[in-house]
């Protein structure tokens, strides 16, 4: 599933390339994502010029003239700008035309999501909690937010709620680089361990961010080209193989049906 760090680099792509530019034609080929596309998306954003970009938690919000449109990528989804004479490609599902470019929205398996707001009041935006990369999360903010949580410290860091955009991979390779067992309770970790497990997060999502995320199988950048992420990763897909800091053996353990990846030795 993309996850912060992929969600950045594809807004920050769409920025460059759809700033100012009009909506010249709208096409819902296949309304059936994770919510119906509204029939009436096209009377309402066509001829529609994006003023800006910006993202909140997983969702890419483009702000028009008129009200803004809220893209989630779900879980195999992706975007790309293409030329107009680009052929489609199999689950093509959602293409915003402008003069020389097309805008894809491709998802295999459906999970993503498209929506017109008239404003930000939404109940799916008004449900996350602070964004990692702003002031708000700051270093006492974890440690003030876990003292009556009894789920697994990953758990709690992945919770939407809580703070948005540290999905799993994220999660695994903050944990690992603080050298925090998973399996923690949220409200047996110190502190002091708390303020550096805020620093790492931040410090992990942004060299993702840098890399232009984590291509592992479904994800590519807004230009079609893969990120790069994946060949710093610590410990995430690497079962089996050794640390890099202690050389001890990487392990995958099941957490809410989910591969977490840690190393037993240095992770205590």
């Amino acid at each position: 599933m993309p996850e912060l760090p992929e969600v950045e680099t594809t807004k920050n792509g769409l920025e460059l390339l759809l700033s100012n530019k009009t909506i010249t034609k709208v096409e819902v080929l296949n309304p059936n994502l994770r919510w119906c596309v509204d029939s009436s998306i096209n009377s309402k954003i066509n001829n529609q010029t994006i003023q800006s970009f910006s993202r909140r938690g997983k969702y890419i919000l483009f702000h028009l003239d008129r009200g803004h449109l809220m893209v989630h990528l779900g879980m195999s989804g992706k975007i790309n700008v293409v030329d107009i004479n680009e052929p489609l490609k199999k689950h093509d599902h959602f293409l915003l035309h402008f003069d020389n470019k097309i805008m894809r929205f491709n998802d295999p398996r459906r999970f993503g999501s498209i929506f017109y707001l008239e404003n930000l009041d939404h109940k799916l935006l008004n449900s996350l909690g602070v964004e990692p990369l702003e002031n708000s999360f700051h270093e006492n903010y974890l440690f003030e937010n876990s003292r009556n949580k009894t789920q697994n410290v990953k758990t709690f860091i992945m919770d939407s709620k809580i703070v948005v955009g540290v999905g799993n991979i994220y999660a695994c390779e903050s944990l690992h680089k603080t050298g925090i067992n998973p399996k923690t309770k949220a409200n047996k970790i110190s502190k002091k361990r708390y303020v550096y497990l805020t620093r790492n997060i931040k410090e992990v999502l942004k060299k993702a961010i840098k890399a232009g995320g984590t291509t592992l199988q479904d994800f590519a950048k807004v230009d079609g080209k893969p990120g790069y992420f994946s060949q710093e990763l610590s410990v995430y897909g690497r079962e089996n193989g050794k640390c890099y800091g202690c050389n001890g053996k990487i392990m995958r353990i099941i957490q809410n049906q989910r591969s977490t990846f840690y190393c037993p030795k240095c992770q205590k």
